[in-house]
C-alpha cells in the first residue's frame, strides 16, 4: 500500500506531458529518424510502361519519384480541378521545385498532362463511343472545340470520323 502511494506522488509530480501512454500493438523505435526513414519506402506509385515511354521516352524504373507522382495523380485525379500549384501541394512542395524536378528528368507538366489526356481518352473510347462533350469535360478542356483539335493533333483525323467507325 505504501508503494502504490509512493508511485502515486512520484509521479504527480513529474507533468503530464512527460508521461509515456503505453500504446498496444505499437513498436517502439529506437530512434526518430527510423520512423522517416519507414515512410520514406512507401512504393513507388504504379504508371502503365506505355505511357512512361510516350511521355519522356524512358522506363518508369528511370523517372524521379515527383514524376511518377504526377503522373499517377493525373491518371486517377479529376483533370478539370488539377492544376500544376494543386499537384505541388499535394506533393508537398513549391511549384517551382515541381517545375524543377520535372526538367530534371526532361518533362514539362504540360506535355504529362496531354499524354495524360491521350491516354485517357483512349481508354474511355476502348469501351464504346461517347460524345466529344463528355469526353472533353473528363479530360478537363474548358471548351469542345478544344478537345477536337487535341484529338486531331494526337490522331491525325477528325473526332467526327471516329464516330462513323462505332456507327
Amino acid at each position: 500500500m505504501k508503494n502504490a502511494v509512493s508511485q502515486t506522488a512520484n509521479t504527480a509530480s513529474v507533468p503530464l506531458y512527460v508521461h509515456r501512454v503505453p500504446t498496444k500493438g505499437s513498436t517502439s523505435l529506437a530512434h526518430p529518424w527510423d520512423t522517416l526513414q519507414q515512410q520514406s519506402q512507401t512504393p513507388l506509385p504504379q504508371v502503365p510502361l506505355e505511357l512512361c515511354v510516350r511521355i519522356s521516352d524512358r522506363a518508369p524504373h528511370e523517372l524521379s519519384r515527383t514524376s511518377l507522382s504526377v503522373i499517377d495523380l493525373l491518371l486517377t485525379g479529376d483533370l478539370l480541378r488539377l492544376r500544376s500549384e494543386e499537384i505541388a501541394d499535394t506533393l508537398h512542395i513549391s511549384p517551382t521545385t515541381l517545375r524543377r524536378r520535372l526538367r530534371s528528368d526532361g518533362i514539362n507538366y504540360q506535355s504529362i498532362l496531354d499524354h495524360v489526356r491521350r491516354h485517357r481518352c483512349t481508354v474511355m473510347l476502348e469501351k464504346r463511343w461517347l460524345p466529344g462533350k463528355c469526353i472533353a469535360w473528363e479530360l478537363g478542356y474548358a471548351e469542345v472545340n478544344s478537345f477536337y483539335r487535341a484529338f486531331r493533333r494526337w490522331t491525325g483525323h477528325n473526332y467526327s470520323d471516329l464516330k462513323q467507325l462505332y456507327i
